[in-house]
């Protein structure tokens, strides 16, 4: 048992030692507690709680707690004890015995919780901590097929392009303007605008023809130099001089 300067030592009739090994001593009726005197006890106790007023809180409650079971065990020897009455005094001695030694665990494991270094009084961090370097190895997995294929993508992309323009057959805005005026005067008449075409076998240039001589008509439309009609959507387009030209 402790015997520090905490210790509550009783000296009484019939005991002289700490409270907490009398206790114990009680539970396993090693010690006659017919002779212990309860009212010395409380005095005693008081006189200690008096004397150490620095003394912490919690161990002046654990040392109450021993004495009221040394009075209750006490009682229940001089009284006559009633059957029914669940748990017996040895084992509720006993469970207050084990209850003790678990706060006393705890507490010291608090105590030593708190002795422990603290990050910013006793240990410090590190000002840059340093990342996890990743490294990488590649493991390349290739067949002869994807390594022609690679070299050509490559020698493609690096290979000079060189845009040709191929001279092709056009008719200009203005040849066709030049055309289709010339026509509507000789025509006076409706006449469908593939009539004002030249006569030529080459395609492209019949289509770009077309294209010029579409736009020539709408232009000399819009001067009010050629009047246009057209059936139906995608119908063929009709082209003649005005009547005011024509008089």
């Amino acid at each position: 048992m402790d015997s520090g300067p905490d210790t509550l030592t009783l000296d009484i009739d019939g005991w002289e030692g700490p409270l907490d090994l009398l206790l114990a001593l009680a539970r396993s009726q090693k010690v006659d507690l017919k002779q212990i005197s309860i009212l010395a006890l409380v005095e005693q106790y008081l006189a200690y709680v008096e004397q150490a007023r620095a003394l912490k809180l919690e161990v002046a409650a654990d040392y109450l707690v021993m004495a009221a079971w040394l009075a209750y065990l006490k009682s229940a020897l001089l009284l006559p004890r009633d059957p029914e009455v669940e748990p017996s005094p040895e084992e509720l001695a006993l469970r207050l015995q084990m209850r003790l030694e678990r706060l006393n665990a705890m507490r010291d494991a608090g105590a030593r919780l708190l002795a422990r270094d603290r990050l910013g009084r006793d240990v410090f961090r590190r000002a840059e901590p340093e990342g996890l370097r990743t490294v990488r190895k590649a493991q390349w997995q290739a067949e002869i097929y994807d390594l022609i294929a690679a070299y050509g993508q490559i020698n493609a992309r690096n290979r000079p392009v060189f845009h040709v323009v191929h001279d092709r057959p056009v008719m200009t805005l203005d040849a066709a303007l030049e055309r289709v005026s010339r026509l509507l005067g000789v025509q006076m008449e409706w006449a469908t605008i593939e009539s004002f075409l030249p006569d030529s076998l080459d395609g492209a240039f019949r289509k770009s023809a077309l294209a010029s001589s579409f736009v020539a008509a709408l232009e000399l439309a819009r001067m009010g130099k050629a009047e246009l009609r057209q059936q139906s959507p995608f119908a063929p387009l009709y082209l003649k001089a005005p009547e005011s030209a024509g008089a």
